[in-house]
């Protein structure tokens, strides 16, 4: 495998591609800033990678290395020598459920010798819960994240051999002799009694324990809670639908103050057990470690790369310390491995000891690839 890493920016354009632009079959993309809404943005692309799959979304931030990149393009290219991929891609449309969407995607890659998918999601038009139950069908490891636009939650782009459009899934097929690892962890701190979701529907959320869930939420955050929603980034919600699963995290979005009702940025079943959670950020930082320790390679001398997908949330909170956990992904991962990815509004991964993917908020999940 080869990889280079270009950047776009205003005022100096694409830094000039790797010597294998020629040949390479794979560039993955992410940026926070108009230009990448453009069709110029992929047709320069294109016409510098005439073989290669072009695929790519909106951030929240985009990983360069250890560095977290905002204003400009990050375009990481890739030759893969002993494996293949093939592209799949679906636009989201009235009465289509994603979870149908994610089961043509997945349809369309089945192979033999299909190894793991990663899925590139439109994230506000799109239900995250419902996309990872139809990705799960097809019994393949899928990891991947929603798309962001900075903090601003207006548009989504992806992008798909073609210029970036809103309301899009793709969905990149790895096949043939290629490993591929994932890691997904957190590191917030549950606190205070559990409780049940007694009354809600989809990401809705109306009812804790009986009661109004805006109320008992603004219970809990004292002061902060004149800062609802904003402040509802450090204090999580971690759900799981019995004492014996492992709990799924969800991020506030949104609060109405007429039906005392919280929305969240995946779905929050009714019946589900719940419990508030914390910022702990030592423990956000060495969460970023035990994903890459589980996904990091056999040999830390091989030439791979690492797609990173975090959540804003995490960024927001952590603030000036977001790239320590990038420093810390690099050590375990090693100097060898290129780390590309983005800051997202939702993440998709299976946790590290099962297949089935579902959607996480506010965690650092990890893909590593090596030939």
């Amino acid at each position: 495998m080869k990889t280079a890493q270009i950047r776009w920016t205003e005022t100096s354009g694409w830094e000039n591609a790797p010597d294998f632009a020629a040949t390479a079959n794979l560039v993955v993309v992410f940026a926070d800033v108009e230009y990448f809404q453009s069709a110029a943005c992929f047709n320069e692309l294109r016409q510098r990678f005439l073989q290669a799959h072009i695929v790519g979304c909106s951030s929240s931030g985009s990983v360069l290395g250890v560095n977290i990149s905002d204003g400009d393009v990050v375009a990481t290219v890739i030759q893969l020598e002993r494996s293949s991929v093939r592209l799949a891609w679906a636009d989201v449309e009235a009465g289509v459920s994603a979870q149908v969407l994610g089961k043509q995607l997945m349809s369309e890659l089945q192979a033999d010798d299909l190894r793991h998918v990663f899925v590139l999601s439109d994230g506000l038009n799109v239900n995250g819960s419902d996309l990872a139950q139809g990705l799960n069908a097809a019994g393949i490891a899928v990891t991947g994240g929603l798309a962001g636009d900075g903090t601003r939650f207006g548009k989504t782009w992806v992008m798909a051999d073609g210029p970036a459009q809103t309301a899009r899934i793709a969905a990149l097929g790895f096949y043939g002799d290629i490993k591929i690892k994932s890691g997904c962890f957190a590191g917030w701190e549950e606190f205070g009694a559990e409780r049940v979701v007694t009354r809600s529907t989809a990401n809705v959320v109306f009812e804790i324990d009986g009661e109004p869930a805006l109320k008992l939420y603004k219970k809990y955050l004292g002061e902060m809670a004149a800062e609802l929603p904003a402040s509802g980034l450090h204090f999580p919600l971690s759900i799981q639908a019995n004492k014996a699963a492992t709990p799924l995290i969800r991020t506030l979005l949104a609060v109405d103050e007429a039906t005392q009702s919280l929305t969240f940025a995946g779905d929050v079943p009714q019946g589900y057990l719940c419990k508030l959670m914390r910022t702990n950020l030592d423990s956000l930082i060495d969460n970023a470690g035990l994903a890459a320790e589980a996904a990091q390679p056999a040999d830390k001398a091989a030439n791979g790369l690492c797609l990173v997908v975090s959540c804003v949330g995490r960024r927001l909170v952590m603030g000036q310390l977001t790239e320590e956990e990038l420093d810390i992904v690099q050590a375990q991962l090693g100097a060898a491995t290129t780390i590309t990815g983005f800051y997202s509004y939702g993440e998709l991964a299976p946790f590290s000891d099962v297949m089935r993917c579902e959607l996480h908020n506010q965690t650092m999940t990890l893909t590593t690839l090596y030939e």
